[in-house]
């Protein structure tokens, strides 16, 4: 076992090494002002913001400040999180309240209570499929989609072995309660624009 131990150590490790190479030749590319660029499983995805992205995240933004304070929550910083180079920018991120950056300067997964991630066309399925994967992996609390082309958020809770065990679908224009997880506060969703 100790062999198996020290090989998943050293590939995390790399794992680790390999994203901070990828994220320092990215940030030298002349990437299109107003694109977001994250790395999900190795692969670089940059997608343009939309108004209408923009402004769903703005509005849960605005929402969650009446309770946390400004530090706490985050919008498209690099967080890393488990499975095979998973360096995500996540549209809305609240930190625990004693969150701390790391030595290398960045937020650990482990201190994330609430993620929410607006659907673009193009990455959907990285949103529904991998990151979701790797939310629950990292035991984040909650997971909200909002899917401008479906008019619906997603709720996802409970993360148990790299899932949700609990999932939940709220049209827009109905409230996304969550009074009743770590967020402790109700959404609402009737000003979220659609597509």
């Amino acid at each position: 076992m100790t062999v198996l131990e020290d090989r998943i150590a050293m590939a995390e490790s790399d794992n680790e090494s390999t994203l901070d190479e990828m994220f320092e030749r990215l940030e030298k590319m002349p990437v299109p002002e107003g694109y977001k660029v994250e790395i999900v499983e190795g692969t670089v995805y940059m997608t343009p913001q939309r108004d209408t992205h923009w402004e769903i995240i703005l509005d849960i933004v605005e929402q969650l400040r009446t309770k946390y304070s400004r530090k706490r929550v985050k919008s498209d910083v690099r967080i890393d999180y488990p499975g095979h180079l998973n360096g995500f920018a996540t549209d809305v991120t609240v930190m625990a309240e004693d969150a701390a950056k790391t030595e290398a300067g960045r937020w650990r997964h482990e201190d994330v209570e609430f993620v929410a991630e607006v659907i673009s066309k193009g990455t959907a399925a990285n949103d529904y499929g991998p990151k979701k994967t790797a939310y629950g992996t990292a035991e984040v609390p909650v997971y909200v989609i909002a899917d401008p082309y479906q008019r619906r958020c997603h709720i996802y809770t409970q993360p148990k072995e790299g899932d949700y065990e609990i999932e939940t679908t709220v049209p827009f224009g109905s409230d996304v309660d969550l009074t009743n997880t770590v967020v402790g506060l109700t959404l609402k969703t009737d000003e979220f624009p659609r597509d």
